[in-house]
């Protein structure tokens, strides 16, 4: 899994559905693009104040009222557009998940597995990246619909980079059946750990062990699919 370095910065429109008030004064559907527009900076501004709460007081002190003043929008309106500090977070997650940085092919598998985790090393190592995903995981053990938003999150950032698997079995790497995204899983895996249970840092040499080790469980049968 892979994620953006940065902050959301919402253009597309989507989640919780969307608000009339264009510049233009027609109303937006879910999924309607509208780049620049007074939609987008409304979404892009609540979705960065809701990082922010997240960030410093975490999920069990989101919210609507309290990121609608930081955001300096309309209170009626994120109640509207979004109903639920859970739908405000899948929003999020969405968003974050659109803007995550495309795959990297190397050409063979340990090069790919290795630019996905030191990806998710830089990504988590960020202080306000790794507080972010530290408080919607712990959102997601005791929210069902925040546990929702997270998996589909992930299973996002898992398709992008499953293909370099397949493509490491077509050049005879791994195994045929080799379960794609249990690899892409297990290389970034090790790195949540650290982020959740220790205070190592999580640097290169970290990444770096993690794709290997991956890798080499890869190319041994470790993630063939049982028939």
């Amino acid at each position: 899994m892979a994620f953006a370095e940065g902050e959301p910065e919402g253009e597309t429109e989507g989640g919780a559905g969307a608000e009339p008030g264009s510049e233009t004064g027609t109303a937006a559907g879910p999924g309607t693009t509208r780049p620049g527009g007074r939609t987008a900076r409304v979404r892009e501004a609540v979705l960065r104040a809701a990082g922010d709460v997240l960030v410093e007081r975490g999920f069990a002190h989101l919210d609507l009222a309290d990121v609608a003043r930081r955001a300096e929008v309309g209170k009626t309106t994120v109640y509207r557009r979004w109903g639920t500090v859970t739908g405000l977070v899948t929003d999020l997650l969405s968003d974050m998940a659109r803007q995550s940085v495309p795959r990297t092919e190397t050409g063979s598998l340990l090069g790919d597995l290795t630019a996905n985790t030191r990806l998710v090393g830089r990504t988590l190592a960020d202080p306000r990246q790794g507080a972010l995903f530290k408080a919607v995981i712990a959102a997601a053990t005791c929210d069902p619909k925040a546990a929702e938003a997270l998996h589909g999150f992930y299973a996002v950032r898992v398709a992008e980079w499953a293909p370099c698997v397949a493509q490491a079995a077509a050049r005879g790497e791994v195994p045929e059946g080799t379960d794609a995204h249990e690899v892409v899983r297990a290389a970034s895996a090790p790195l949540y750990y650290r982020l959740l249970t220790t205070t190592l840092p999580l640097d290169e040499a970290a990444a770096d062990r993690a794709a290997t080790a991956a890798a080499v469980a890869a190319r041994a049968g470790a993630y063939v699919r049982d028939v």
